[in-house]
């Protein structure tokens, strides 16, 4: 709905624009009129620009209906909405999880499984990111650590978003005790740092070549667990993904692995 006012808007002041130009143009000699020319030309096209880019990013996978039961607080994790996100306090302490959500993928869709790690004792941020993109919030977890006094903390993300939590734990180490990339990779160096790689064998979007160079940016002990039967949306709750293959295990048993995988990591 925002975005349509936003092109609304826009659209209005191209006219504006156009009806301004065109009076203008009459009136003027044959070099002027190229130069309003060029100018409208160039207006017109960061128009097609803005508006391609608004169209883009108002498409996005949204988060199922039944993600509301795990956004709310019961008796071991109480989930408080905070500026940029959701906060899952459970009886963690010392170390908490930030996390960055997959592209254009509602971040909410992730609840589920940062709701059950927190029931299990790890405090977990799910961040929002602008326009569902995490390229344009790489650097969001600075609020988290700015306002939070945890020991360490471990960044995770899912597919775009765990790259870019890996750009922010490379230039963040002195924060970052760790990364957990779900259906992803780093294109940054991690090579003296934690690092726990997760994907689903059924992973239709995950680009394995792009996957099996940038491990090269992971440290020589870092630990990979391939998901039998799991795919790429199955670390959400926002349905199925265009060109992902079909999962053969349900997205509660595939994150369940997860959780269990990602517990004796953060253990270790």
């Amino acid at each position: 709905m925002k975005y349509a006012l936003i092109i609304s808007i826009l659209l209005i002041i191209l006219i504006c624009v156009s009806i301004f130009l065109s009076l203008l143009i009459k009136k003027k000699t044959k070099l002027k009129k190229k130069r309003y020319v060029i100018l409208f030309s160039t207006i017109f096209s960061l128009f097609l620009i803005t508006v391609s880019f608004f169209t883009y990013t108002s498409i996005y996978y949204h988060a199922k209906k039944d993600v509301k039961n795990y956004l709310i607080s019961d008796e071991n994790v109480t989930v408080n909405k905070i500026s940029n996100g959701y906060f899952f306090d459970g009886k963690g302490s010392n170390k908490a999880i930030i996390f960055y959500p997959g592209a254009k993928v509602e971040y909410r869709s992730y609840a589920p499984m940062l709701n059950e790690l927190a029931n299990n004792g790890i405090d977990c941020f799910l961040l929002k990111m602008p326009f569902n993109l995490a390229f344009f919030g790489s650097n969001e977890a600075n609020k988290i650590i700015k306002n939070y006094n945890y020991d360490s903390y471990i960044i995770m993300g899912h597919s775009l978003g765990g790259s870019m939590a890996s750009v922010y734990a490379n230039k963040n180490k002195d924060k970052i005790s760790g990364v957990i990339l779900l259906a992803s990779y780093s294109t940054k160096s991690l090579d003296d740092m934690k690092v726990l790689s997760i994907y689903g064998s059924n992973d239709g979007c995950l680009n394995k070549k792009a996957y099996e160079k940038n491990k090269k940016n992971l440290p020589s002990d870092y630990k990979e667990v391939v998901i039998e039967g799991g795919n790429h949306a199955g670390f959400g709750l926002y349905g199925s993904q265009r060109g992902d293959k079909k999962a053969t295990i349900g997205n509660i048993e595939q994150q369940n692995i997860a959780i269990n995988a990602i517990i004796d990591f953060f253990e270790s």
